[in-house]
Parts: structure tokens; sequence; C-alpha cells
């Protein structure tokens, strides 16, 4: 709900339960009790309106001005005062102008009425002091918690979207130089490879900054890209690929799993030695499984510059942005071998 969706909301409240009580003489008539006259209905009418002007004196000015800034003291006697000047005057009222009206004998002791009628409804007026404190702080503590979630939805999209512009360059910057690295193999090959680029940089630059895409795409953006980095491997490197033949729509945060790949490709292939990475992706039963395993062969600071060193620090923060305890997320090495797995849970429920 909005803010001027959950206003408007407030107000017709307001405005039904006052039609209620001033609306109340038409639901109590019947055989025994006629319709009232106008001079009664004025009289009946005189408690309510004095409430309303308890009520939205405290509502509009009394409580943000006093009581939300623990000037206790004042908000207490202001009331006073308030509650006093209301009541005094519904008693003239009453007494001057409604109760001749009435044909009753004069009162022999006003004074004494005057007493009795302030004792009987002092604690009315409190409670109507009671009732504006209460729905005026549960408003504001309703305002200013929507304000509180709507601040950490900005925050939380501004962040993410700081965190895809950092992916953004970390990916190019590593496909470029295994295109560069192409290029001394293999000149058509290479042809071939810029073209396929071209393709995964219209995914990277226009589709990943939706906040969802279909599950087809993000998979189709990873076959390019493994593709890509297969090409450019010696023939002692071995790589093996799990992709769904026909992946569904299911939509999913984009770039999910290239901070993955480009992990495996980086630290999992030696130039001399026998490599493998093994990429096994798949949606079963609502969830969605990356496991990627890799042989282990960590790059010292100096010989590797495939890239920043932002991959999977960025992805552990979108998940836990995107989606926060419908993830697991486990990493590490064991012996020769270095595996992540990634589980997601796509439907909320």
């Amino acid at each position: 709900m909005t803010a001027s969706q959950s206003k408007y909301t407030g107000w017709l409240v307001h405005v039904t339960v006052w039609a209620v009580i001033f609306g109340m003489p038409l639901f109590v008539t019947g055989p025994n009790r006629p319709l009232m006259t106008g001079s009664q209905y004025a009289r009946f009418l005189l408690v309510p309106l004095s409430f309303m002007v308890v009520f939205y004196t405290n509502y509009f000015l009394l409580i943000d001005r006093y009581l939300t800034s623990r000037r206790f003291g004042r908000f207490t006697g202001y009331n006073l005062l308030l509650i006093g000047a209301v009541m005094l005057l519904v008693h003239l009222l009453f007494r001057h102008l409604l109760l001749p009206d009435m044909h009753r004998p004069p009162i022999e002791r006003p004074w004494q009425d005057s007493v009795r009628f302030f004792a009987g409804n002092l604690t009315l007026y409190v409670l109507v002091v009671g009732v504006g404190v209460a729905i005026r702080m549960t408003s504001g503590w309703y305002r200013a918690e929507s304000a509180r979630k709507e601040l950490e939805h900005s925050r939380t999209q501004a962040e993410l979207q700081n965190l895809k512009s950092q992916l953004n360059p970390h990916f190019l910057f590593n496909t470029l130089n295994n295109i560069y690295s192409l290029i001394l193999l293999d000149t058509e090959r290479a042809q071939q490879a810029v073209h396929d680029l071209s393709r995964m940089l219209r995914y990277v630059l226009y589709d990943s900054s939706l906040p969802t895409v279909p599950l087809s795409a993000e998979i189709g953006f990873l076959r390019d890209y493994i593709e890509l980095m297969r090409i450019r491997q010696p023939r002692h490197v071995r790589v093996f690929v799990s992709l769904p033949d026909e992946p569904s729509q299911t939509p999913v945060a984009p770039l999910l799993f290239i901070s993955l790949v480009e992990n495996a490709f980086k630290h999992g292939v030696d130039n001399e030695k026998p490599s493998y990475v093994a990429i096994d992706i798949h949606e079963i039963d609502g969830q969605l499984i990356c496991r990627i395993k890799n042989s282990c062969f960590p790059k010292s600071g100096t010989s590797d510059r495939s890239g920043s060193g932002i991959g999977l620090p960025n992805l552990s923060k979108r998940l836990e942005m995107i989606y926060p305890d419908r993830y697991t997320f486990e990493y590490g090495g064991q012996g020769d071998t270095y595996t992540a797995l990634l589980c997601i849970k796509l439907n909320e429920r």
C-alpha cells in the first residue's frame, strides 16, 4: 500500500466512525423510541461534537507538539484546560439554550448539577484523549516503519546496482583477455569468439539491468561464455558441461553463475598440467542447483591478471540481498579438487 493510499484509507476510517456516531439515533428508533425531534437531536450532537474538538485538537496539535517530544507536563496541562473549556461550553449550552426547550422545572441547586456534570463526564473526555493518543502514535509508527522499509529497499537496490556495475566491467575485462589469447592461437576462431562476445555483451549491458531474466536466457549466456572459454583451452584441459537442454522460463536474477564459472577457469586450469572444469546446472523441485568442480591450481598475485578478485564476494552479497534465507552457497578445496555448490529456492512460499 502506497503512502497516499494509506492516508486515504485512514481518513475513510475517520469519516465512517464519526458517521456511525452521529447517525446513532437512527439506529435506536423503534415502536417505543420515536425518531428524535430537532431540539433533541441538537442536544445529542453536543456530546460527539465536543468529543471531536478534543480528539482532533490532540490528533493534529498537542500530541505532535508536546507528547512526542516528551513534554508530558505541558501535554497534560493543555489537555486539562482544553477538556475544562469544552465541558464548560457544553454545560452552558445545554443549560441555557437547550434545557428550556425540554419544559422541565428549573434546577434548584445549579452548582451541584454542574459538579455532577463535570465529575460524570471527565472520564469520557480523558478516554477520548487516550484514544487519540493511541491512534496517532500507531499511525505515526506505521508511517515511520513504512519510510524505514522504503529507505532500506532503496539502499538495497542502490547497493545491488553498484554490485552489478562492478560485475559488468569485471566480466568484460576477463572476456577480452580470453579473446586476446585466442587471437595469438587461431585467428578464425577468434573472429567467431568476437561474434559470440557481441551477443554476450548485449545480455550483460541490457538484459542484466533487469531485476530478473528467464532462466533460459541465463543458461544461453553461460553456454556462449563456456564455449568461448573452451576453445582457448589447450588439449590437456577437459571441460565437462551439463546444462538443461530446454531450460524453463522461471525468473532468476541475472549473472548468477558467471562468477563461479570464471573462478573455475581462472583457478582450475594450468598451462602445462592436466586440468579439468566440470559445470553442472539443473532445476529440480523448485530449486536451482549449480555445482562446479575444477582442479585446483591457485594463482599467485603477480602471475594472475585475469580479473580483479571481486567475483565470489560480489556473488555472496548479491545472493544475500536477492534471495535471503532462500539459498545455500558453499565453496572450498579438498586436495586437488575445488568445489562450489549453489542451491537457490526459486519459488518463495
